[in-house]
């Protein structure tokens, strides 16, 4: 008896035509080019605050005194404001974690809210 064998399968090689490739680059330039045009569109505003942080101007400074609450300060610096809005301003400009504050900490204030 006689073994028979299969075929061996011819490989083929994957080849990229010009058209293949100039596809291929712009798909890999496509992140680049999105973050480039929103850096133009908001006027590198968005950079800028990742290298410089908050501009000089943007908020005042208050120390913190014994007793004193976020909530408390809210209503010293902004009686007209809601309370709940001036908070979370304070809060997010100087990071905190929470609400927990102590005396004698210098806290930022955001310049709409400042006396």
């Amino acid at each position: 008896m006689t073994a028979i064998t299969a075929p061996m399968a011819h490989r083929t090689r994957l080849r990229l035509t010009a058209r293949g490739r100039r596809l291929l680059t712009a798909v890999a330039a496509l992140p680049a080019a999105i973050a480039l045009a929103f850096a133009v569109v908001s006027g590198g505003a968005a950079l800028a605050t990742i290298d410089d942080g908050a501009p000089a101007q943007s908020f005042a400074t208050v120390t913190v005194s014994a007793g004193d609450t976020l909530w408390s300060i809210a209503e010293d610096i902004a009686p007209t404001a809601d309370p709940r809005d001036v908070v979370d301003a304070i809060v997010r400009l100087n990071a905190l974690d929470g609400a927990q504050i102590s005396a004698g900490q210098s806290l930022a204030i955001p310049a709409e809210y400042a006396p």
